[in-house]
């Protein structure tokens, strides 16, 4: 078990050193003080690293939460004045400009040059805007400019919206989760997650009697993300939109790239240095088989639009003979899609099991299935040779 251990830690250490594309993500907690004005005391130091990566050759990806509270802040708001969308809204279109005004300033003391990129949820859930995306940050980078990113809350509303426990219904709602969708796009190495707590936290297994329940260490490395530590994760924080739950997901899109995640203290001042350093800081993820980038895109960023129900045979031989989807084996068409939409395959109880790009749109899924259950359809052109959704565009999720 400790031999296993070492060989993590050695092979965080050559991973993090090695990193040469970063996305690094800085929360509202990082960003803003009580009061919701810019945090200088964080934030300059953050700067300062990253300026110093990029000076190395290093290629990085800032994406910063704190409109909402700069703007909030500015406006002369009480938290209980921005229970309404709108007005969370407005705080984002004035904080937004304040914000970016400050990393221009900042970063322009180090001779960094910023640019401004809002992103909304059919940035990722529409695979053409997800590419032109992916070449636009490309361009910037290749230009040597630093992208600083954020969800559009003027008119995107899913980060603002009230986070509800349950299954994901839209592609990011957090930017713990635009984070890793950038960095998937992006195929980076490494994505940085810097909070206001020193890692990934469990409560401690020893210590004063009076201190045990209370007691919390952090969780040096994490190699596969287990229901056990999805139920350590805590929900939002006070000012916060993530809460460490998010920053599970966002970590396992990031060991799904191939890369490396690291969550870790954004109060620190020379944390991005010291990690970058492969020194053990924070909680690392470790990268899993990396998946391919369409296959990543229909897992994690994409919306689904449709749900298919199909029966017993269909799903072992999706789940196991990694076969195509035909009209034989679906049991009923639930919800509206059209081809090209990513709709959810489930089996009779309901469970999701998989996702795919459908061929089809659902009214002719249905008429296939009419026509499968009537006598005589059968030949060339029947709809048992149709592919609703093909193999080559279906990834098994968990359930």
């Amino acid at each position: 078990m400790e031999h296993n251990e070492d060989k993590l830690e050695a092979e965080r250490e050559r991973r993090l050193r090695a990193a040469r594309r970063l996305v690094v993500k800085v929360g509202t907690n990082t960003v803003t003080g009580v009061d919701g004005s810019l945090c200088a005391e964080r934030v300059e130091p953050i700067v300062r690293s990253i300026s110093t990566l990029m000076k190395s050759g290093r290629k990085v990806v800032l994406v910063s939460s704190g409109a909402v509270g700069l703007g909030r802040a500015w406006l002369g708001l009480h938290d209980s004045r921005l229970r309404d969308l709108e007005t969370k809204q407005a705080c984002a279109a004035v904080g937004q400009s304040l914000l970016m005004d400050a990393y221009k300033r900042l970063f322009s003391a180090w001779d960094v040059k910023v640019a401004q990129v809002l992103l909304t949820e059919e940035d990722f859930t529409n695979w053409t805007r997800y590419s032109n995306l992916r070449h636009t940050i490309e361009k910037l980078l290749g230009f040597g400019v630093l992208p600083i990113v954020n969800e559009n809350d003027t008119v995107s509303t899913a980060e603002l919206e009230v986070v509800h426990p349950g299954p994901r219904a839209s592609a990011f709602s957090d930017n713990d989760r635009l984070a890793a969708l950038v960095m998937s796009g992006l195929e980076a190495d490494a994505l940085v997650l810097l909070t206001n707590v020193d890692g990934f936290l469990r409560q401690a297994p020893s210590g004063p009697a009076e201190e045990r329940g209370t007691r919390r260490e952090v969780i040096p490395i994490i190699d596969e993300i287990t229901p056990e530590l999805r139920l350590l994760a805590a929900g939002p924080s006070a000012r916060g939109r993530g809460g460490m739950l998010t920053k599970l997901e966002a970590a396992e899109i990031a060991m799904h790239c191939g890369g490396t995640a690291l969550i870790a203290n954004g109060s620190t001042p020379d944390i991005l240095d010291r990690a970058f350093a492969g020194e053990r800081v924070g909680t690392a993820f470790m990268p899993l088989k990396r998946m391919r980038g369409k296959r990543r895109w229909i897992a994690f960023a994409a919306n689904v639009q449709g749900r298919i129900v199909v029966d017993a045979g269909a799903q072992k031989v999706i789940t196991e003979g990694k076969a195509s989807l035909l009209p034989s084996g679906i049991l009923r068409i639930e919800s509206h899609f059209v081809p090209k939409d990513v709709v959810s395959i489930v089996n009779g109880e309901g469970v999701e099991f998989a996702r795919g790009i459908a061929n089809c749109a659902s009214h002719e899924a249905e008429e296939w299935l009419a026509r499968r259950n009537t006598a005589g359809a059968k030949g060339p052109g029947a709809p048992a040779s149709r592919e609703v959704v093909t193999r080559d565009n279906i990834v098994l999720v968990q359930s």
